[in-house]
Formats: C-alpha cells, sequence, structure tokens
C-alpha cells in the first residue's frame, strides 16, 4: 500500500505547469442592480494557487451584461457573459450570470448598512461600540444587536442622526465625512459606494430591520490556499452565504487579521503579503462569521525527493509531517540517541528521570524494540498515574484556596482513579459533568464548587473541555468569534438549575461537605432581553424550556459526541503539547477559528484516532511515542534551521516546575517536606497532609507553599487557562539554582548523593560516570570525561567534597539537565 508521502509525490508529478489559470471565485451570480463581484486571475499548480497574474488580459463577450473595472464586476443588464483571461498562450474563462436587474430594489440595514458601518470602525470598542458609547451616541460592539441600533440611529438625537427629507444632512453622513466636526476623523469618503448606500437608505425612509431578511449563514475566502514566494502578495476575496441561497461579495466589508504575522501579513483590504516561511493564515470575519484562507510559503531550501522517500516512518502520524516537510522544503533530523529518548520518554510520559539503573539496562539492552518496550512499561508505571493525574488536576482546578481540605482529596482521588482506570476521557468529562451527590463522597462534584454561578461554569465548561473561550460573548458578540451574546446566555442556561448547600465559613475551616443537586425549575435571564434565553449547547439544538429533567445531561451528550468538532480535538491537542512542548494549536486552548493548527491534517487523524479508539488517552500516547516524529533527534540542520512548530526537529524545552523539583531530589537522594498550605486572604497555614518524602508530582493541591514551584512557573489553577502555567527561563530562576538551597542545599546534605558516593569511597571514574547517568542519562562524553576527572584529581583530599559538589552543580544547572530534548 502506497504511504501518504508516495501518493503526494504521485499527485504532484501529474500537475499540470505553472502557467495554467483559474479564475475565482468558481461561482459568479450577480443577482440586482446593485450586484458586485471582485475578481482574481490566479496562477495554478494542481489544486494549490500560486500567485495573482496581474498582467492577465481580461475581456466579455457578449458586453453589456456586465461591466469590469478595476477588477470588480457590476451588473448591467440580465443575462449571462463570459469572463476570459488569457496570458500568453494560457487562457481561461468563466460563465457570469447576471438576473433580477430590473427588480425593484432597497438597502437593507441588517446586510448592507451595518456591514458599512462596521467596516469603517464605528461600532468598535475604541468608537461608538464602547459600553458608554462616544459623544452621546452608542452602538452595541461589532453590530450585535440591530435592532438596538436602528433605535439610536433613528430616534435618539431627536432623528437628526437620520434625515429622510434631506440625507446629506443627517449626521450618520455629515460626521463621518467630515462635512461637521467628529472626534474620530473622517471616515467615509462621499464619492464611496459606502456613501450611497447609506444615503440611499436614508432616503428610502430609513427601514427598519426585518425577520424576513435573509440572515448569514457562514462565509469562504478565496483562494483557500495559495503558495508562494516570500515577497509576493495576494488579494483575497470573501463571499457571505446566506440562508435563502443566495450569495454577496463583501470584501469591502470584511476584517482581515494574519494568523501568523511571522509569515504573512495582511492589510484592511484583503491584500496579504508574504514575509517569511511556513504556513500561515489569513483570518475573515464578517457578521460574526469566521473563514480562514491558508498562505503557505516554502522554505528557499533544496532537497531531493529521494530523502522524504527513504525518511523512516512507523505510523500516521511521521506520515502527515513528511508530507508538510515536504511541502514546506524542511529536512528531518535524523534519529535520537539512546540516551536522549530514554530521557525524553520518562519525563514526558511519567514525569521523572530514569534512574542509573534503569538507564544502564536501557542502553546495554541491544534488542530491535526496546524502545517500544520501554514505552509499554512507562504506561503501565504507576508514576504514569501520579504524573497525569496532576496534569488533569491542572485542568480541572484542584486547588485548596477555594475548596476545604477533604473535598480537595475527594476531588483529587476521583481524578486519580480515573487515570488509573484508564477511564475513557469522555466518561470523565461527563461524570463531573453531570454530577451530584456529596462533595466528600462524589469527588466529581466539587468542579461546581470551584466554579458557582452559571455564567463561570460555562465559560470554564467551555476552556476546560472544548478549548473555546466564550467570555466576551457574555457582553456581546464575541469580536473576533463567531460566538454571540444569546449563545452565551443559552450555554450557560444550561447550568441554571444547579444549586448546592452547606459549606458555610471559609475555605480551610468547617468539615467540606458540600451536596450538589438540581431543581427542576430555574432559568437565567439574558440581561439585553431581560427574558430568559432558551438554553442550548455551543451551535446545538436547543432544548425545551419547560421540561423538568437536568438540562446537563443533554450537554453531556452534545459535549462528548463524536462529532462534537471541538471535544475530542481540544484533548487531542493537549496531550499533544504535552509530548512535544507545543500545540499543533497554540496557545494549546485556543481552538477558535481564527487560529489554525500548524498542521491541520495531523490533528484531524490524531483526533480521529482518538474517537476510533474510544478516547483512550494511553491509546493515543501510545500512538504519539512509537512515533520516528517523536523519536527525532534535536541536530540543527542548515535544511531545518528556522524550523521551530513543524516538527523537522526535537524543540528543547524547560522541564515543567513539578518535574524539575523531583528531578533535583531524584538525583540529589534529598527529599522536601510540603507542610504550609497557602489560603485565599494571604496567609499560609501548617499542615501534616503530606508525607515526608511526597513528590511535587503527588500534591493534590496547587496551593501547598513552596517557592521553588512558583519561581519556576506552577499553574496557580486559579482559571482554567495553560496561561496560569510558564515554562519560559527567567533571571530569577537562574539566581535561585546558583544560589539558593534548593540544589546547593542538598547537594551539601549528609543524606544525599554526593555523601554517599564519598562514605562508598568511589574513585573518580565512578563519581563522573554516576554522575552523568543520574543527571543526562547518557555516560560522560570523552572531553567530559577528561575535564571532570582533572578537576577531582586536581582537587586534593581538603576538596574533594566540595570538588563533587561542583561537579553535580555544574551538570544540574547545565541546559541539558534543565530542558527536555
Amino acid at each position: 500500500m502506497k504511504s501518504l508521502f508516495l501518493i503526494f509525490c504521485s499527485l504532484v508529478s501529474l500537475t499540470t505547469t505553472a502557467a495554467d489559470l483559474k479564475i475565482l471565485p468558481e461561482t459568479i451570480h450577480l443577482a440586482g442592480p446593485e450586484a458586485i463581484q471582485h475578481v482574481l486571475v490566479l496562477r495554478t499548480e494542481g489544486e494549490a494557487f500560486t500567485g495573482e497574474e496581474s498582467s492577465a488580459e481580461l475581456s466579455l463577450a457578449p458586453a453589456g451584461v456586465a461591466e469590469l473595472r478595476d477588477g470588480v464586476l457590476r451588473a448591467r443588464s440580465n443575462g449571462k457573459t463570459v469572463l476570459t483571461a488569457k496570458v500568453g498562450d494560457a487562457v481561461t474563462t468563466r460563465e457570469i450570470t447576471v438576473a433580477n436587474f430590473d427588480d425593484p430594489f432597497a438597502w437593507s440595514f441588517q446586510n448592507h448598512v451595518m456591514p458599512v458601518l462596521t467596516r469603517q470602525g464605528c461600532n468598535m470598542g475604541a468608537c461608538h461600540g464602547a459600553v458608554a458609547g462616544k459623544g452621546g451616541f452608542r452602538l452595541s460592539l461589532l453590530g450585535y444587536d440591530p435592532p438596538a441600533d436602528f433605535y439610536r440611529m433613528t430616534r435618539e438625537a431627536r432623528g437628526r442622526r437620520v434625515e429622510p427629507l434631506a440625507p446629506a444632512r443627517s449626521l450618520l453622513l455629515t460626521k463621518p465625512t467630515m462635512a461637521t466636526p467628529h472626534k474620530g476623523g473622517k471616515r467615509l469618503d462621499p464619492r464611496s459606494r459606502e456613501y450611497r448606500i447609506l444615503a440611499e437608505w436614508i432616503a428610502g425612509g430609513a427601514p427598519a430591520p426585518s425577520s424576513r431578511e435573509a440572515a448569514v449563514v457562514s462565509i469562504s475566502v478565496d483562494p483557500p490556499l495559495s503558495i508562494l514566494k516570500k515577497g509576493a502578495r495576494q488579494r483575497l476575496l470573501v463571499t457571505a452565504h446566506y440562508d435563502d441561497g443566495s450569495r454577496l461579495d463583501v470584501t469591502d466589508w470584511a476584517r482581515f487579521a494574519s494568523a501568523d504575522e511571522t509569515v504573512a501579513i495582511v492589510d484592511e483590504s484583503g491584500s496579504a503579503e508574504v514575509i517569511g516561511y511556513g504556513e500561515g493564515a489569513v483570518t475573515a470575519l464578517f457578521s460574526s462569521k469566521v473563514a480562514i484562507a491558508r498562505v503557505r510559503s516554502p522554505f528557499p531550501n533544496a532537497i531531493p525527493d529521494e530523502l522524504f522517500t527513504a525518511a523512516p516512518r512507523r505510523n500516521f502520524i511521521d506520515e502527515l509531517v513528511l508530507v508538510q516537510l515536504r511541502q514546506l522544503n524542511l529536512q528531518p533530523s535524523g534519529r535520537c540517541s539512546d540516551g536522549d529518548f530514554v530521557r525524553r520518554a520518562f519525563l514526558d510520559t511519567i514525569g521523572k528521570l530514569p534512574t542509573v539503573d534503569e538507564t544502564r539496562a536501557f542502553l546495554a539492552d541491544t534488542s530491535p524494540d526496546k524502545r517500544n518496550h520501554l514505552i509499554e512499561a512507562l504506561l503501565q508505571r504507576e508514576e504514569f498515574v501520579d504524573y497525569w493525574s496532576y496534569r488533569f488536576s491542572d485542568i480541572f482546578l484542584v486547588n485548596g484556596g477555594i475548596l476545604r481540605p477533604a473535598a480537595v482529596k475527594a476531588y483529587y482521588e476521583w481524578i486519580r482513579g480515573g487515570v488509573a482506570e484508564n477511564r475513557p476521557w469522555d466518561e470523565m468529562v461527563r461524570e463531573v459533568v453531570t454530577a451530584k451527590g456529596i462533595s466528600t463522597e462524589n469527588g466529581a462534584t466539587n468542579f461546581y464548587a470551584v466554579h458557582q454561578d452559571p455564567e463561570t461554569l460555562a465559560e470554564n465548561t467551555a476552556q476546560a473541555f472544548l478549548s473555546l473561550s466564550i467570555g466576551c460573548a457574555k457582553c456581546h458578540d464575541h469580536p473576533l468569534e463567531k460566538w454571540s451574546n444569546d449563545q452565551y446566555y443559552a450555554f450557560a442556561n444550561l447550568f441554571s438549575r444547579v444549586r448546592a448547600k452547606g459549606w458555610g465559613g471559609d475555605a480551610r475551616n468547617g468539615d467540606g461537605i458540600r451536596t450538589l443537586y438540581v431543581e427542576p425549575r430555574g432559568d437565567l435571564i439574558q440581561p439585553r432581553t431581560g427574558k430568559p434565553q432558551i438554553p442550548a449547547p455551543l451551535d446545538g439544538e436547543p432544548l425545551d424550556p419547560d421540561a423538568s429533567g437536568d438540562r446537563r445531561e443533554a450537554l453531556a451528550d452534545w459535549l462528548v459526541a463524536p462529532d462534537n468538532p471541538y471535544f475530542a480535538r481540544s484533548i487531542t491537542n493537549r496531550i499533544w503539547a504535552a509530548y512535544f512542548g507545543r500545540g499543533l494549536v497554540e496557545p494549546v486552548d485556543d481552538l477558535r477559528a481564527s487560529n489554525p493548527a500548524s498542521n491541520e491534517p495531523l490533528l484531524d487523524a490524531l483526533t480521529a484516532h482518538l474517537v476510533k479508539s474510544d478516547f483512550d488517552l494511553k491509546a493515543l500516547m501510545r500512538v504519539i511515542l512509537t512515533s520516528e516524529t517523536y523519536q527525532r533527534g534535536g541536530e540543527v540542520l542548515s535544511e531545518n534551521r528556522d524550523d521551530t512548530q513543524y516538527l523537522s526537529r526535537h524543540q528543547p524545552r524547560r522541564l515543567m516546575a513539578e518535574v524539575l523539583h523531583d528531578a533535583i531530589a531524584d538525583v540529589t537522594g534529598v527529599t522536601v517536606v510540603f507542610d504550609q498550605v497557602a489560603l485565599s486572604d494571604g496567609s499560609t497555614q501548617k499542615t501534616d497532609f503530606y508525607e515526608e518524602g511526597t513528590r511535587a508530582l503527588e500534591l493534590y493541591d496547587s496551593a501547598v507553599e513552596s517557592y521553588f514551584l512558583t519561581t519556576f512557573g506552577r499553574n496557580d489553577r486559579e482559571i482554567t487557562c495553560e496561561c496560569e502555567r510558564s515554562n519560559q527561563p527567567s533571571m530569577i530562576q537562574v539566581l535561585h539554582l546558583a544560589n539558593g538551597d534548593t540544589l546547593n542545599g542538598k547537594l551539601a546534605s549528609d543524606d544525599g548523593i554526593v555523601a554517599k558516593l564519598l562514605a562508598e569511597k568511589a574513585d573518580d571514574a565512578r563519581i563522573v560516570e554516576e554522575a552523568c547517568l543520574a543527571t543526562l542519562s547518557r555516560p560522560p562524553t570523552e572531553h567530559e570525561r577528561s575535564g571532570f576527572l582533572k578537576m577531582l584529581g586536581s582537587a586534593g583530599e581538603g576538596g574533594r567534597r566540595a570538588a563533587v559538589e561542583d561537579l553535580f552543580w555544574a551538570l544540574m544547572t547545565s541546559r541539558e539537565f534543565l530542558f527536555q530534548h
């Protein structure tokens, strides 16, 4: 069976020459006398567009049906005509249909006037879309409330904003054209089409928005994929699709943004410019609908196809990564060493360094499938449960600053029990979303103690399990996403009947018992309308508002459904990020449509794999760990030097705070006592909950005091956001390792590794060997060995201990120890 890469190469070989042309959009239908359509003539290679052909000769035949001026078609009479584009010997055509040209026409408030005002920035947050408006005139942000905007526009200010008998005197026209003073400056040209739309709408009596008007259901962007060289420009077209089947060119009214400005930038007219290399995307936003156009800019490397054809591959991950590397001209680095692999697999899978004996055994093993055996062993270890319970506790926000000790214990043990049983992710999420009962008996109910009001529950459920941030839609339609204010309150209303009793007093007192139950009645009021919003999942079917059942059951059904476009994708991206240091989507918990993955086919395939395996997270981890992509080395080649996200080589990253803390304790042999808990009022309280020898990854609670964990960016679990954790190096961290007690005190301890080696009278060679194996999971290089032996040999008997401490200190403050690689 052919690999995906070979299929890709065969498709490339069948493509036609760069001189092939195509006119976009694919369908051109001009409906009504005011219809327009921007057109593009593009070069093509196979299914991809390789740039705009500005030198094309354009002609229309027969004439009189449409007019072409400055790249824009305008209707002139009913009928059909053909647009022909010619460049040299290459010719392409597109049929154009004009209909309803003689029909009566009036501009629509919702579909024409509001887009014009939005495009001019009138209802942005910095202008009249602010909460208090500007200059006594307030509009809804980005036009999310057309009826209210119409009222303010036509009824307030004694009607002076709109004057149908003298449209040119309307403030709606005189202000943005600066005919009268306007603090917002000139926003509208009196000669523009947009001015004419507003003026003719006013002259027509300023008709109100109507429920009979067609509504936008989606938008699309052309070309969907452009393969361009650095420095090239590409115009983009945006088409709105309406619920009556009609289409409208809204390029002039759409707003554009680049998803990755290191690859491409875009101006307000939708003209993108490639400024770097890689996979970029441009986002178009119109009427709260979002679409993207991809821009690919291959790196300027010359790499033979044979290198990719011969590259090793273990599963579909490698196939899809190699396809993208070929498309981007990035050469994959070779396989990592056994020393790198054993350290990497241990740290990423169980959050722990291999011991000296484990490293020696793996390096000495000559069996060809030893890496697979190690992967299976790691997935079954007790430390696996500790590590992933801790990571999932970040998502579920196990926080003793909010929960009582008994509730913290129950909540954590519920999470740990799920990990230990390898409970499918959809089952765990269903359990927590529909939880009821006593907080100390059913730990999952504590999700509703961390988040208590319907709005917060809605926001954190979306963030934790869908990687969607919907908080902006609480006050208005989301300015950068498709979520509306009504959708927000419909989603939040699913939680409006959840109630709890018990738990008086502060967070550290009381017995921690809280009973969660559901009332048969109750609704959340939508502040904008003063009425309850019919409960519904995001983009889901509405529920019967009068039904007495637990609405969360319907929510859970929708949430964990295999065809939910966010649920499986969200946890897949989180797991991937845990193994590679960054998600295929970054930030890892930001799956908005305007933030595409660096490799969409790969994320789709990984998500499908998780669903097919019934949400078995170990199965997902296994396919990642066994891939050649994960086992790729970190060697920097001239052909992949500039790659930071396309997986041509392994990217180093600093160890997360808890893993680094435990690594230092494991190497030195000196543990820490966790006996203080931070309270929400800033004070601390002594606790004997954790036994001596407890590892950082075994802590239930993010409120446990630790200067080291705080300094190195522990997640405080105050909000559901990956931004709460930081793996970025800082000068404070450097100073702490250089001068603090965490490392120096442990190396000086009489119970530590240095004292142990000296008590065993280990010779210098053994000390150097064990130090490198313990810290770096590899033997010393010859250069390191000779240098360290020289240092130890010159220390003398009186300075031997200090020299051994210096040896370990040097290794444990090195980038190779502090970073995963």
